[in-house]
């Protein structure tokens, strides 16, 4: 072809077919045989041809964008950031602007006049803007499943929140943790849930006693090295502790460097050893084996006659929280980032490519719009664990 536009008659010419069937296909609407379909598309990619997105507005009364709505802590978080450009990439290859969306939402009708459609990404129950954007009168995905009442269907890209922490906690006790604890997220998100619900199940499943310390959703590192020196406080034989939210991770290795203890070594492997503080121990939070949570309550070897080492009680003992001298610490992330893959060790986590999490439920709100999917379609989106250092013993 020449250096001019190339239109529609031209690959309908080229393709054999009519006008009408190229723009179905294209579109993905009607009722054009998938081989057709095919070498229209592929007709379409050779000659160049880019489709009139302004013609193409006009034509399906369209406004050619679509809304994100992010968490409201979403700006100071990598996970979030990502997400967000990935999306915005693949709309664009649909023609579509993305509109960020302000945090506190606006009412659903006036939102359906600007976008064609909406993406809500770990929508809450408790974000007062959810309600009127499911209900804002256009297709709506949903990056995680919104466990509040929905007016209608709507699409959903998710991820096994569920395999992820079980991998991390499979991972951990593999490497020798015997009392794993996870500073899991507050809130009521698809993601929080699953992964505070887990830490009991998986608890129950392998008769470990696992202890939860609620931490904000987006937990500062000062926020989580505060929790986790409270943790060691009232549980030193804890011996991995896996921290959920995004860049939290390097609060968690500062707290386990002030007491001493080495990052990337199994309690039972360290210099020194964490079992010489009853694992039978229970604090508030700890879930264990049978699914039940202690108030704070000492087994008898953890009193202060039978000598544990550091024990609150022992007048000029070491502190307690640090357990014996040199014992060690796994630490480990739900989340991957940049925070994980720059701290000193580097920290075990779970990629959950939040790019291509982004692109994918762009790609699924195109899908919805266009014909494509259903309005009520669920896709699953894969993550992967990368384990580093951290939960690595030298050499």
């Amino acid at each position: 072809m020449t250096s001019r536009t190339v239109t529609l008659l031209d690959v309908a010419r080229a393709a054999g077919v009519s006008k009408s069937t190229v723009s179905d296909a294209l579109q993905g609407s009607g009722r054009v045989a998938e081989a057709t379909r095919d070498r229209v598309r592929a007709v379409a990619e050779e000659l160049g041809y880019r489709p009139n997105s302004a013609a193409r507005r006009l034509r399906r009364a369209s406004t050619g964008a679509v809304g994100l709505h992010l968490p409201a802590t979403a700006t100071r978080l990598d996970y979030y950031m990502n997400l967000a450009f990935g999306a915005v990439e693949r709309a664009q290859e649909d023609g579509l602007d993305m509109v960020l969306l302000a945090p506190s939402g606006a009412a659903g009708g006036r939102i359906a006049s600007r976008v064609d459609g909406l993406l809500l990404i770990d929508p809450e129950p408790g974000d007062s803007a959810v309600p009127g954007l499911l209900d804002a009168g256009v297709p709506v995905v949903t990056g995680e499943r919104y466990l509040g009442p929905a007016t209608g269907p709507s699409g959903a890209v998710v991820c096994d929140n569920a395999a992820s922490l079980t991998a991390l906690l499979d991972h951990v006790t593999e490497r020798g943790a015997r009392r794993p604890a996870l500073l899991a997220p507050s809130g009521s998100s698809a993601w929080a849930t699953a992964l505070r619900a887990t830490a009991g199940s998986w608890g129950r499943a392998h008769g470990v006693a696992v202890t939860l310390r609620t931490v904000p959703f987006a937990a500062t590192p000062a926020e989580a090295e505060a929790a986790t020196l409270a943790l060691l406080a009232a549980d030193p034989a804890v011996d991995a502790v896996i921290c959920a939210p995004d860049g939290s991770a390097p609060g968690v290795l500062r707290a386990a460097t002030a007491l001493g203890r080495k990052v990337g070594v199994s309690g039972t492997n360290g210099a020194g050893s964490a079992s010489g503080v009853s694992s039978a121990t229970s604090t508030s939070g700890a879930i264990d084996g049978n699914g039940r949570t202690g108030e704070g309550d000492r087994t008898e070897g953890d009193r202060p006659e039978h000598g544990n080492p550091g024990s609150p009680a022992s007048p000029g003992g070491p502190d307690p929280a640090a357990g014996p001298v040199g014992a060690g610490l796994l630490v480990a992330s739900c989340v991957d980032g940049t925070a994980t893959r720059g701290a000193e060790p580097p920290v075990t986590a779970v990629d959950l490519r939040p790019a291509a999490y982004g692109r994918a439920c762009a790609e699924l709100l195109c899908d919805i719009l266009a014909g494509r999917a259903a309005p009520d379609t669920v896709r699953r989106h894969s993550w992967s664990l990368e384990t580093r250092a951290s939960t690595r013993s030298p050499g």
